[in-house]
């Protein structure tokens, strides 16, 4: 249980959470929303103590094992390789390891019975606290969760300072995974994401059994995961019985509820009102004045709930006429090196007005693509081919730092016009992205991401394209912005082609998906659901053998349900055996750990024993635990792959 009792904390003077009381019960799953910059970072300093409240108190368990995903990385780990820093997920097991050693050593030169009673207690109690924290599993499962983020195997001995700022958040996410916390806070966690990584962290947490907090702006994994939601906004912490969906239609619910009050209240103290005024004048009527009076002191006023308090528009101009095909890659092939290709004979076309997303992991080439398409790479060979009278706009990912911070938003968006172009509508444009009077006088150093994100917009439609061309424009967005954006793009008529891990994004913009894998690029004439149900279908048909090729085209709901029925049927058998194996395989290694113990005890027992023998025998058992951990960790890998198609067959 987490208890906030009358928490307030300013900043500047300004109160970022006030007289906040709330509960968080122990096995509770709950998602925190709010603007950016509401305080729900702060919320989360308050457990971890890197926060003190100004006022109030946080009551928690003693000795809870907290779980944080830290977003700083220490120097000395960066030399470490990236599956040591990652398995090192459980501070205790050095000590106790350590303090085992040590009593161990002790325990041969003890010659007092009384001192070698106590001290074999505390030896079982280190054992016993060891095997309990899953030491003799970490390094699997470190190595289960790095690869499940997308790391190669061939990298896990690389060290994790060779690796991006981004891809060492990955190993960190997978650190804080491994580390068997009793709470769990992730704030942000599907930021440096790829699709495939956040539904496999999805999978992940599903099954987590402590307490979890989360704060994101994924609404996939808010709907998921969360069943609690707590809303942080404008100083006040309110929570909701339910995951994001209940959240939406109960906080809406209870705004019409207090505005349907509030009416009522206010209606109720015009009647009363205007009757003190009557009967104010008459002597006859004091009385009634009188009670009238107190009724209306009675009536308790109605506070409407905070509007949340996102700021910004976005419109969109309609974009000029063009061509039936938006663009083309004919025969198209590309490498960053002569000897290594990421595409190879990549033959595609975008229809004008297509939504189209790229997915696939990072690393894969999806930015690659969208680069081919803006022009701002050329082919090896091939050639990507406009369609006519094709105008485009291009977000890319590094936008932020490429535009200069002393410029205003004024003319960092006049700057984007041809040098003889009118500068009449510049004003217009950034007042449809949220920038109006003094606002667009701001230095764009001083934006954040989100302002960031609509800036780059305004720059791009002061000339409006047809074809837009967007690198993961929801990374910087609060949940509302998210909303504002995707209703933006489902209502442009233009031609889109976008890569996004925000799943609920991508779902509800894409109408077609391209997935690059090291197979190549695919494309799937549908949506996101689609695509899950299809690739599924295709995944189910190579494992089991048993299913007929279906066409891209042409394949009715009836169909579709009876092949995601067969691919379940041929992939159960499968999983189930692959669980026992794993269960199997587990208790074995219990068994094994459990007679080194015994052995180990006997080596400090200080009674007479055959050395020569019980060393023989651990050396033997010691060989033992190394094969079945070895084969734990290849069926264990195996039943996480048979999983993960399970999961994409019957996820909707």
């Amino acid at each position: 249980m987490i208890d906030f009792k009358n928490i307030s904390k300013t900043y500047s003077g300004e109160y970022i959470l006030k007289d906040v009381n709330c509960r968080i019960n122990t096995g509770e799953r709950v998602g925190v929303v709010g603007p950016n910059g509401a305080g729900k970072s702060t919320l989360f300093g308050m457990v971890t103590g890197e926060v003190v409240p100004d006022a109030g108190e946080i009551v928690m368990p003693r000795d809870s094992r907290l779980g944080i995903m830290r977003q700083h990385i220490a120097a000395a780990d960066l030399d470490r390789t990236l599956l040591e820093f990652t398995a090192d997920a459980i501070p205790e097991l050095k000590s106790y390891s350590a303090e085992l050693d040590a009593l161990e050593n002790r325990m041969a030169l003890c010659e007092n019975d009384n001192e070698l009673e106590s001290m074999l207690k505390r030896h079982g109690f280190l054992q016993s606290s060891i095997e309990h924290l899953g030491a003799y599993h970490l390094d699997v499962e470190a190595k289960q969760a790095l690869t499940s983020l997308g790391f190669p195997v061939a990298k896990l001995d690389a060290k994790l300072g060779d690796f991006s700022g981004g891809w060492q958040m990955r190993a960190a996410l997978a650190r804080v995974l491994i580390s068997r916390p009793d709470i769990l806070l992730l704030d942000e966690p599907s930021n440096y994401l790829d699709i495939p990584a956040v539904e496999w962290l999805c999978r992940y947490l599903a099954n987590f059994q402590g307490t979890l907090m989360l704060i994101s702006h994924d609404r996939f994994l808010l709907r998921k995961l969360a069943s609690i939601t707590l809303e942080v906004n404008r100083g006040t912490v309110t929570r909701y019985a339910g995951n994001y969906d209940f959240y939406n239609r109960e906080r809406q619910q209870r705004k019409i509820a207090l505005e349907a009050a509030k009416r009522n209240a206010d209606h109720k103290k015009e009647q009363l009102e205007r009757m003190i005024d009557r009967f104010r004048a008459k002597s006859t009527k004091a009385a009634a004045a009188k009670s009238a009076q107190k009724k209306l002191d009675r009536i308790e006023d109605v506070k409407l709930s905070e509007s949340l308090d996102y700021h910004g528009v976005i419109r969109f101009p309609e974009p000029p006429p063009s061509g039936a095909e938006a663009a083309r890659f004919e025969n198209v092939s590309f490498g960053y090196t002569p000897d290594k290709l990421l595409f190879e004979n990549v033959t595609m076309d975008i229809a004008a007005g297509e939504k189209l997303a790229v997915i696939g992991y990072n690393g894969m080439g999806k930015t690659t693509l969208l680069k081919l398409l803006a022009g701002v790479l050329k082919p090896v060979s091939g050639r990507v081919v406009p369609g006519h009278h094709i105008v485009m706009g291009y977000q890319a990912q590094e936008f932020g730092e490429l535009v200069n911070d002393e410029l205003s938003v004024y003319d960092a968006v006049r700057a984007a016009l041809p040098p003889d172009a009118s500068t009449a509508n510049v004003a217009n444009v950034a007042g449809a992205f949220g920038f109006s009077g003094d606002a667009m006088k701001k230095p764009c150093g001083v934006l954040s991401g989100g302002e960031k994100i609509r800036l780059q917009m305004a720059r791009i439609f002061v000339k409006p394209p047809n074809l837009l061309i967007l690198d993961e424009p929801t990374t910087h967005l609060d949940l509302a912005a998210r909303e504002l954006l995707q209703e933006a793009l489902r209502n442009y008529s233009g031609t889109v082609a976008m890569v996004s891990h925000d799943i609920e994004f991508v779902r509800n913009v894409a109408e077609t998906i391209w997935e690059v894998s090291p197979a190549g690029v695919t494309k799937y004439y549908g949506n996101y659901d689609y695509y899950l149900e299809k690739s599924a279908q295709l995944g189910a048909q190579t494992s089991a053998q048993n299913i007929a090729v279906m066409t891209e085209s042409g394949i009715t709901a009836k169909e579709r349900r009876r092949a995601r029925a067969q691919a379940r049927s041929a992939i159960q058998g499968e999983l189930n055996q692959a669980k026992k194996d794993v269960e199997k395989l587990e208790k074995l290694l219990d068994e094994q750990s459990s007679r080194k113990a015994v052995l180990v005890a006997k080596l400090s027992s200080g009674e007479k024993v055959d050395f020569a023998k019980l060393n023989t025998e651990l050396a033997q058992l010691d060989k033992e635990i190394a094969d079945t951990e070895a084969r734990w960790e290849e069926r264990a890998m195996e039943l996480e792959a048979l999983r993960q198609e399970n999961d994409r067959i019957n996820m909707q």
